[in-house]
Parts: structure tokens; C-alpha cells; sequence
């Protein structure tokens, strides 16, 4: 039998003939990474300000520079280099496994409740499926812009569970959606789309919200034919790979009135989860929707599964663009604890061929060492930078709540092949953020009142100061970091 390190990489189309299995950890150090430059913050620069500087190989070397610019302008600027992937070296940043603090779901009229009745379970779609049936029928969720509220309204309980038994919440670094955090740590891949958020910071807690111009939602809304069948083939296939019941068989007539279907789809009806974690050194709060469970729900995230779909490998090109598109796969799944993702291969016209199932932590290994590939580490890396850099510059105007009925909201902006720029908005822009609606910036107004009470408590002068540990909420399961 050939030694290992004479084995040959198994291609994508490989994996997909069979049920092997990826072999491997995820903490194995083996392969090729690309380089990274990294930062310091010189708190004794002789101007005065907080400068950041990369720490550098050569003088000519600037890539991973952030540049911080303090004038006597209203806005201040930042920006962070795109990464160069052709030198960095990346260094290896502690990502914690996510662990459950509660769920909620979405009704067919989107309102928002506190219990699993959206909550589907995976069953084996059939072969041969046609991912156009039921387009017709297709209720969709307008596109909005991505408030933070159901979210906010998801951690004000869970604080008033803890507090119910005596204990306390450790500091929130970030407060955000899955999607925002996908986006940014996939950033060091991206060379095609875009993307802005609006950032605020109150008593040391972060808070990031996807920023949508009317323009960009209307283009959401209104998808061009092609684009519009495409998204729905990926309902359509949720629509085959799950069943309300763990038990697929009592509603098997409903089922196979169509082969299998799952019943037509209601993207305004949604199972989402609220998971802790942790990136470098801050504490994240994330909140994103879960397709279905696997077998026995246990309250944790540990039977999660993701249901993507993509064109039908033919050939080494399909295979090359499939494990660009792994990497936002990973990180949706990754992000959220999912152990599994299930990836329904289609051809053109909409009629699936093959099922193949991933083991998240595995993917890694998949693309590891071939010509191009992505580093999960590479985009960790980024990711922390991107969370220091925006805490280094929130930190200079941190707010306590209770002394003010405003606070600064920054604008983040990411263009592909460039970086990412940082500058706060003007009081024009920020109107423009409110949208007439009841907010402060863009919290709505019941949490900003809710969380004066803790300014006191989170100020910026207590959060440089030792704090004493806090005791193990066992009833969380992990909650203490």
C-alpha cells in the first residue's frame, strides 16, 4: 500500500461516486498557505494619535497597512489592504464551536415567535427531481433592509433568562447575522461582488447591519428571469430534502401527491438560530436561519443541515468553480455550528442528478494544496483584523448609553481587489439609515432604552479594567467563555 504522503488528491468528481469519507482533521498542519502581514498598534506615536502600522518585511512592503486619519473633518477614515494572497502567511486565530442560545421562528405572516414550529427534518429527496415544480405557486419574503431586531429581541430574552437565575452575561464584543460575518471573512477571496454594512458601537459591544441602498433592493426584488428560476431551485430542493415530522411516512401521501415534495415553498416561514462564539479575543453573537435537523433535535446544533445546490460537475472547470463556492459554503456552516451540509447537484434546466453529503470541518482537506485554493486561516486572519481594526477606531468614540440619545454610525465599505474602508456618517446619512422609523441610528428605539440601564455597567473605563470571573451558567450549557 503507498505510504501517505504518495497518495493522490481525490477530486470533487471522485467524492461525488462514492460514500468515502474525507480522512483527516481539521487542525492538521500539512500543505501550502499563503502569506499575511500583521499589525501592531503604537500607542506611543509621537503625533499623538493611534496610529496602526503593519509590521513589515521590507520598506517597500504595504500590503496589510491600515491607515487611520484623524483630522478636524466630522468623519474620520480607515482603511484595511486587501490582503496579498500571493505572500501572506497566515497564523493560526482561535475560533470557539458554537454553542446554542435559543431559536425562533418566522410564521407564513412573518412574525416572529419563540418556539420550533418552523423547524423542519431532512429526508432523502428523490432522484430525477424537478426543481421548477411549484414556481408558480412560490410565495416570496420581499427583500428588506437587514435590521438587527429579531435578533436583538432573541438576546434581550435570553439576558432576561440569565438574570431570571441570578447570573450575568459576559461582555458581547459583536452582535451580528450570519451573512454579514460570511461576508467579511470571505473577503479575501472575493473578485467580483462588493458589499457595505453599517456598524455602531454601544458600551463596547458591537453592532453590524448589511447596508442596502433602495437602488440595490430594488434589483433584489425585481431578479431578472433566469436569476429568479435559479434562486427558487435552491427552495425547491429544501422543499424535497425535508418533511415537518422526523417521520417522513405520516405524511407520506402529502409527499408523494409529487414525488417527494415537501409542500410549496413560504420563504416568509423560517427556523433560525442564535449561537455564541468566539473569534481571536472577542465574543460574537450570531443569528442565522437553520434548513432542518437531522434525526433527533437535541437543543444544540450538533444535528443542523444545510441544503445548497449547484451545477452538475462535468468537468475539471466545474470542479474548479464548485470549490470556490465550498468556501462561502464552509463559512455559512461553520459560522453557525453545522456539522453537515447537503449539496444537491442539478443540471441546467433544473432536474437533480446527485445528493452528495459534507462533513463541514472536513471541506478544508477537499481543497487543500491545489492551484488557488482557499485557506480557511487566511480568512480567520482577515476576519480579526477586520473586528480590531473597527474596535480600535469605535473605542476612540465609544458612547455610554445613558449620556446621549445618538451615537456615531460608521459606514464599512469592501471592493474587491482593494480593501475595506471605514468612515463615519454624516447626520444626512444617518436620517437615511433611520428611515423614518422609530431607531437610534439603526437599533430600534426599545432596545437603545433598554440598554441605558447598562451603560454603568459596560463603560469604557470598567472594560479596560481586570474584571472578576463570572460564574458557569450551567443552565446554558456553555455559555461562560
Amino acid at each position: 500500500m503507498a505510504s501517505p504522503s504518495n497518495k493522490r488528491k481525490r477530486s470533487i468528481s471522485e467524492l461525488l461516486t462514492d460514500d468515502a469519507t474525507v480522512p483527516g482533521s481539521e487542525n492538521e498542519k500539512h500543505g501550502t498557505s499563503p502569506p499575511r502581514t500583521r499589525r501592531k498598534i503604537d500607542e506611543n506615536d509621537a503625533s499623538g494619535q493611534n496610529v496602526i502600522v503593519p509590521e513589515v518585511e521590507s520598506p517597500s512592503n504595504d500590503q496589510g497597512k491600515v491607515q487611520n486619519h484623524e483630522t478636524k473633518a466630522p468623519t474620520q477614515l480607515a482603511f484595511l489592504a486587501y490582503p496579498d494572497l500571493t505572500r501572506s502567511k497566515p497564523s493560526s486565530v482561535l475560533f470557539q464551536q458554537p454553542s446554542q442560545l435559543t431559536t425562533f421562528s418566522y410564521t407564513p405572516e412573518h412574525v416572529q415567535e419563540f418556539t420550533n414550529s418552523a423547524m423542519r427534518y431532512f429526508v432523502d429527496p428523490p432522484s430525477g427531481a424537478n426543481l421548477s415544480y411549484g414556481f408558480e405557486r412560490w410565495i416570496r419574503k420581499p427583500d428588506t433592509r437587514g435590521r438587527l431586531d429579531a435578533l436583538l429581541k432573541a438576546i434581550s430574552k435570553v439576558k432576561r433568562n440569565v438574570e431570571e437565575q441570578n447570573g450575568k452575561l459576559p461582555e458581547i464584543g459583536v452582535v451580528s447575522w450570519r451573512g454579514v460575518m460570511t461576508k467579511i471573512l470571505t473577503s479575501p477571496y472575493e473578485n467580483r461582488d462588493g458589499w457595505e454594512l453599517n456598524v455602531m458601537s454601544i458600551n463596547g459591544t458591537l453592532y453590524f447591519e448589511e447596508h442596502l441602498t433602495d437602488a440595490r433592493l430594488q434589483e433584489k426584488n425585481n431578479m431578472e428571469p433566469r436569476q429568479k428560476t435559479q434562486t427558487y431551485y435552491g427552495y425547491a430542493f429544501e422543499s424535497y430534502c425535508t418533511s415537518d415530522s422526523p417521520h417522513s411516512s405520516r405524511h407520506a401521501t402529502e409527499r408523494e401527491s409529487h414525488h417527494g415534495w415537501g409542500g410549496d415553498v413560504d420563504t416568509n416561514v423560517q427556523w433560525c438560530s442564535v449561537v455564541r462564539t468566539k473569534l481571536g479575543d472577542t465574543r460574537l453573537i450570531i443569528g442565522g436561519e437553520v434548513d432542518c435537523v437531522r434525526g433527533k433535535y437535541t437543543g444544540q446544533t450538533d444535528a443542523f443541515v444545510e441544503l445548497k445546490t449547484s451545477l452538475a460537475i462535468k468537468g475539471r472547470h466545474d470542479e474548479i468553480k464548485f470549490e470556490k463556492k465550498l468556501c462561502k459554503f464552509y463559512f455559512q456552516s461553520f459560522l453557525l455550528g453545522v456539522p453537515e451540509i447537503v449539496v444537491g447537484f442539478r443540471t441546467p434546466a433544473g432536474v437533480l442528478t446527485t445528493v452528495q453529503s459534507f462533513k463541514t470541518i472536513q471541506i478544508p482537506r477537499m481543497v487543500r494544496g491545489k492551484p488557488g485554493a482557499w485557506d480557511p486561516l487566511v480568512c480567520l486572519e482577515f476576519g480579526h483584523r477586520v473586528l480590531s481594526l473597527l474596535k480600535d477606531i469605535t473605542r476612540k468614540h465609544s458612547v455610554q448609553a445613558e449620556n446621549r440619545q445618538s451615537v456615531p454610525v460608521w459606514r464599512v465599505k469592501f471592493v474587491p481587489g482593494s480593501g475595506l474602508r471605514v468612515n463615519e456618517l454624516e447626520a444626512a446619512e444617518v436620517a437615511d439609515v433611520v428611515n423614518q422609523e422609530d431607531r437610534v441610528g439603526f437599533l430600534p428605539r426599545w432596545y437603545w432604552n433598554e440598554i441605558q440601564d447598562e451603560g454603568s455597567l459596560n463603560s469604557p473605563e470598567g472594560a479596560h479594567k481586570s474584571a472578576p470571573a463570572q460564574p458557569a451558567l450551567t443552565a446554558l450549557g456553555g455559555w461562560q467563555l
